[in-house]
């Protein structure tokens, strides 16, 4: 049996179908470090910082980003996915800034539910955030 490598789907902010990389699955054997070591081959990279500051993007083993980059007949594609305790979700925009809009709104949950280290004083919402921490983390470089 072969695993799928592209996925169809649906951009987030478009709303067009999209056949993109798939988010390898937790295969269950290990944890969220033996899940990072599936995207190795991958367009899928780990996503550890967000914001200014680099602040956690997750809280490693248990909730993990990734991103990736690609390319379809109609322009680039970005994607981000999830892993949270085994278990994986993935999100694919037309645009970078969608993108980058959608993972703030996915670290802001995890940093206002203490789940993972954040800003001090977080605004009651994502949007509320300054424009400097709903981006990557400067350091960052995929």
């Amino acid at each position: 049996m072969s695993t799928p490598t592209m996925t169809r789907t649906v951009t987030g902010d478009t709303a067009e179908p999209v056949t993109a990389p798939v988010l390898p699955a937790d295969n269950r054997a290990g944890d969220g470090y033996d899940w990072m070591d599936t995207l190795a081959g991958t367009p899928w990279s780990v996503l550890p910082n967000w914001g200014s500051e680099g602040w956690d993007a997750g809280s490693w083993p248990y909730i993990i980003l990734a991103v990736a980059r690609t390319r379809d007949k109609d322009g680039e594609l970005f994607g981000y996915g999830t892993y949270v305790e085994g278990d994986t979700a993935t999100y694919w925009f037309r645009t970078q800034a969608a993108s980058f809009e959608a993972i703030t709104a996915e670290v802001f949950f995890h940093w206002a539910s203490g789940q993972s280290d954040g800003p001090d004083n977080l605004p009651d919402t994502a949007a509320g955030l300054p424009p400097e921490d709903r981006k990557p983390y400067p350091g960052w470089t995929d």
